[in-house]
């Protein structure tokens, strides 16, 4: 889900390098979300699932652990942006949480606003627990926050905690490293960062993340997250070797006694994906056909993972009504939501996404960056 920092392909020749690992595992990981939610939302998987009950189950049910793969990339590409060498430098952290946010909240706040006017459409041509009431201004309000979940509104779309989730974690992974510049500056900051992130990935493994009353908040998951920071400066060419391991036992030896104390499936996955990350997550692969699909899905996941849910929610009120209620007939329209789905992210992608993107760019995100660029280099000039 985002979710998320996309890499700009380097130019190598005349054709383009792209991380085709990390294209990859976005679009298998946003695919099996679009699945979790229709096999959980219903009602079309309802009636389709005698047909296959052992594969509608798992996607209702561990198939949502795929939300991991985006935890974990979330942290490798904070790292690569935010501090790529591992080394924490002294400046202003609201340029770069305010990009963050530009990034992620325009598409999310006109994805919820289609989820807004799915729900009612849907509801005229049934009734289901994943139709939401009409939004109240200060829902909606809490939404463009990326706050909803923070004060106790309902999601209007599945998936929308994990957009909130994602600018929490980025946001405190950035304050984290300026708080570490600002404070720490020795010969030995080459490892603080590091070392104070392992401390932060602890707490949330034996602590947080044990706690779902922690669930709306970065600790619960920083523990994914930060394994992707570290799989970034574990997978540095230029490190040395015995810093390679360091920092892979870093990652490795909390987590593993962690899932001996209290074994999480989704924090097996976590470790998996960092794991893989830091071995291959660097790989530049020229883009071919053999990887155009991955790289298309890859490119247009975010826009998936937004609009997923308002698209499904239509097919599902639409089958209810008008299509017999066959198991046949049903999971006919559940293969015809999930590639819908994909259709409208890529519609999406391409009207609202690139374009937004483009603008914010373009004016540099608006004119609040500007402030936030000229307190930061203030910020240098006092100090």
């Amino acid at each position: 889900m985002a979710v998320e920092d996309r890499i700009a392909p380097a130019a190598a020749g005349s054709q383009q390098t792209q991380f085709v690992l990390i294209n990859l595992l976005k679009a298998v990981a946003a695919q099996l979300i679009v699945l979790h939610h229709l096999a959980f939302y219903g009602p079309m998987a309802d009636h389709a699932r005698p047909l296959a009950p052992a594969l509608f189950d798992w996607l209702a049910g561990d198939a949502r652990i795929a939300v991991q793969v985006f935890l974990v990339i979330g942290g490798f590409l904070a790292a690569k942006s935010l501090a790529p060498d591992g080394v924490a430098r002294p400046g202003n952290p609201l340029s770069a949480i305010w990009r963050r946010y530009v990034k992620l909240a325009p598409p999310f706040i006109v994805a919820t606003l289609l989820a807004a006017g799915a729900s009612a459409i849907a509801s005229m041509w049934m009734t289901h627990e994943s139709i939401s009431a009409a939004p109240s201004v200060s829902q909606l309000a809490a939404h463009v926050l990326l706050l909803h979940s923070v004060l106790g509104y309902e999601s209007l779309s599945a998936g929308a905690w994990y957009v909130a989730i994602d600018f929490q974690l980025y946001a405190g992974a950035a304050l984290l490293l300026w708080l570490c510049g600002r404070l720490f500056n020795g010969p030995h900051r080459l490892w603080l960062v590091p070392g104070v992130l392992t401390v932060v990935v602890v707490s949330s493994l034996f602590y947080f993340n044990r706690d779902a009353d922690w669930d709306v908040w970065a600790p619960y998951f920083f523990g994914s997250y930060g394994l992707g920071m570290l799989a970034w400066w574990a997978g540095d060419a230029a490190r040395r070797p015995r810093a390679v391991l360091l920092l892979f036992l870093m990652m490795a030896v909390p987590t593993l006694v962690a899932l001996m104390l209290d074994f999480r499936s989704r924090i097996a996955v976590a470790l998996s994906v960092a794991c893989v990350l830091m071995l291959l997550g660097r790989v530049r692969v020229c883009s071919s056909a053999g990887w155009s699909v991955a790289n298309w899905l890859g490119k247009n996941s975010y826009s998936i993972f937004l609009v997923h849910f308002p698209v499904c929610l239509i097919v599902n009120s639409g089958f209810n009504k008008f299509v017999p209620a066959q198991a046949g007939w049903q999971l006919i329209g559940t293969v015809v939501a999930w590639a819908a789905s994909i259709a409208g992210g890529a519609m999406f992608f391409r009207c609202v996404e690139a374009p937004l993107g483009r603008m914010t760019r373009i004016t540099g995100g608006s004119r609040a960056v500007q402030a936030l660029r000229g307190l930061a280099a203030k910020d240098i000039v006092l100090r």
